[in-house]
């Protein structure tokens, strides 16, 4: 399945493609601040960011880029993928690599149009995520739009120069319970 555009208030998230490409979005993914807990960072060329854009223009997967309608910039991106439709479970992530956009509300914004949307339109029973322990930020994000703790991956990945613990929650669809 392909991305719809899904508008919020002050958002509007599009299928992310090969139309996003440009110089700030790879200056987001080799930004050491920004990537801090990416699993991929760094070293990215042009290129590379096009190859990637080609590649995910021709999958069907629920992968938006996320643009705030006030000044109709690409801020960051969201996706639910892998989708498991056997088992009514996905995986999601979210990226907001405009660093003037972060503290302003626009991750919870577009993660409530998109999980509303996964839930109600693709009638998903779980969504899930991998989080850094040490990403507080991130963690009281997901908090915030319900997610639970439903276990830690100890020592898991080695991000910021040190091994940290990954872990993972959860967001049940409360019309699936």
């Amino acid at each position: 399945m392909k991305a719809p555009v899904l508008i919020s208030d002050r958002l509007i998230l599009e299928p992310l493609s090969s139309a996003f490409l440009s110089q700030e979005y790879l200056n987001w993914l080799n930004d050491a601040e920004v990537s801090r807990y990416l699993e991929s960072s760094g070293g990215y060329e042009l290129d590379d960011l096009k190859d990637y854009l080609i590649k995910v223009d021709k999958q069907q997967i629920l992968f938006w880029a996320i643009i705030d309608k006030a000044t109709s910039k690409h801020i960051g991106n969201i996706k639910i993928d892998p989708v498991n439709q056997r088992h009514g479970t996905a995986e999601y992530g979210i990226l907001i690599g405009d660093k003037n956009s972060w503290g302003k509300g626009f991750a919870r914004e577009a993660s409530e149009l998109v999980i509303n949307y996964c839930f109600e339109t693709n009638y998903l029973r779980k969504i899930s995520l991998g989080v850094v322990e040490e990403n507080a930020m991130a963690v009281k994000l997901y908090e915030k739009l319900g997610f639970g703790l439903e276990g830690v991956y100890k020592e898991h990945g080695f991000y910021d120069n040190k091994w940290c613990n990954v872990l993972r929650m959860a967001l049940f669809n409360p019309a699936r319970k």
